[in-house]
């Protein structure tokens, strides 16, 4: 009998796969990835790893011994180039792969610069697997001059590791200000006045008209008419989720792969989890890209697999390190009214209302603050606006 099938060996392919053997499923089990390595940490990729403070063995979930001690087929370095609905079965160039219940953990792709304004040129990266990071790992050196297109946290983390290695660096953001999308203008002028005293150059409401270079980027032009030169240029602009085998398979996509409440896609033999995955949520749908998400809705879509019926209750929450600075969020910010800052010595944090409830918050060296609205926003429950802008309120208090 064909067994569970698993595209994508990122962390949501792997906590799903661990979580069926663990849950008691003992029928075949294979996990398919496209990269040559086993499945591995991504948030060090562009910290620890990229410094060479972490060993390439440190950043796997799991040894190599451990897939074929549970009886997990890892096929590495493996495209699955279709999805054969009626057959049920995933087809690897020849090859065809059965499937009683098949679970896309697909994950997102970078968005990545047009060729047509030199995206294609040498020297110019992004941000997101390993193969990503040794390609850029050469560059970062001392002197060395490094752009940065893209104001979100994953062009804030680059910038703040460039600074590190003694680089010259400038982050351009064509929208108005940094962190635009995700994250109120307080937090922004946060990070933005953190960075400047680091040395970053950041240019708001400038975007990038074209790079230059024959072969490999010297420098870039920006659409104020200014130019600048470059030894290096990371794009940061975010990612989108990989869906083209579901929509190739007539699944159905809604700002990623769409699933119910229980992970199912709208083929019932078909899963999905992670940053592929849209699902129900307050009356729309929701997509969250965060390393907590993928391993509790693969977690969950192993269950109900294994037949336990449980609806997927995402538990929003996300961090960011840059320099000395430890950033937590909780909650979701989106459709916020108004924002109420706690400002302590040695912390800082954003409190998120939509009136007079409690949405998120975003904590700087604060993982006090954090923590209690982790608690609140779990439990339903608010937090008195004054209160929490005192710097006198001892924050436990708010759970009494």
């Amino acid at each position: 009998m064909a067994g569970i099938v698993v595209i994508g060996a990122g962390q949501a392919g792997a906590s799903l796969v661990a979580r069926l053997r663990d849950g008691g499923y003992a029928g075949a089990l294979t996990l398919i990835g496209e990269e040559p390595v086993p499945p591995y940490q991504r948030p060090p990729l562009s910290k620890k790893y990229l410094l060479g403070e972490m060993p390439r063995e440190r950043l796997f979930l799991r040894p190599l011994s451990y897939y074929a001690e549970a009886g997990i087929a890892l096929r590495m370095g493996v495209r699955v180039t279709a999805i054969d609905r009626a057959a049920r079965a995933v087809v690897m160039g020849d090859e065809r792969l059965g499937y009683s219940h098949l679970v896309l953990a697909t994950g997102a792709r970078p968005r990545r610069l047009p060729a047509a304004i030199g995206g294609d040129l040498a020297g110019v990266h992004v941000v997101r697997t390993l193969a990503d990071i040794d390609a850029m790992a050469p560059g970062i050196r001392a002197g060395a001059r490094l752009l940065i297109v893209g104001g979100g946290y994953i062009g804030l983390e680059a910038a703040a590791v460039a600074v590190s290695r003694g680089m010259a660096v400038t982050l351009i953001e064509m929208a108005p200000r940094i962190l635009g999308r995700v994250a109120a203008p307080e937090t922004a002028d946060y990070f933005r006045a953190l960075h400047t005293r680091h040395g970053v150059t950041i240019r708001e409401g400038v975007g990038l008209e074209r790079l230059t270079g024959d072969t490999r980027v010297t420098g870039a032009r920006l659409t104020d008419g200014t130019g600048i030169a470059a030894d290096m240029v990371i794009a940061g602009i975010g990612i989108t989720p990989e869906t083209t085998l579901a929509e190739a398979a007539g699944l159905e996509v809604a700002d990623g792969i769409a699933v119910d409440e229980e992970g199912r896609t709208s083929d019932p033999a078909i899963w999905a989890a992670g940053d592929c995955a849209s699902f129900p949520y307050r009356g729309g749908r929701l997509r969250l890209e965060s390393v907590p998400n993928a391993i509790d809705m693969a977690e969950c879509v192993a269950d109900n697999i294994l037949g336990r019926g449980t609806a997927y209750q995402p538990r929003p929450w996300f961090w960011s390190d840059q320099y000395d600075v430890k950033l937590q969020i909780a909650g979701l910010g989106a459709g916020y009214e108004r924002v109420v800052t706690r400002d302590t010595p040695g912390a800082f944090s954003v409190w998120y209302y939509a009136g007079d409830r409690l949405l998120a918050v975003d904590a700087m060296n604060d993982p006090r603050a954090y923590m209690v609205v982790k608690r609140l926003i779990e439990a339903g429950r608010g937090a008195d606006p004054a209160r929490v802008a005192d710097p006198d309120t001892d924050l436990k208090a708010l759970l009494a």
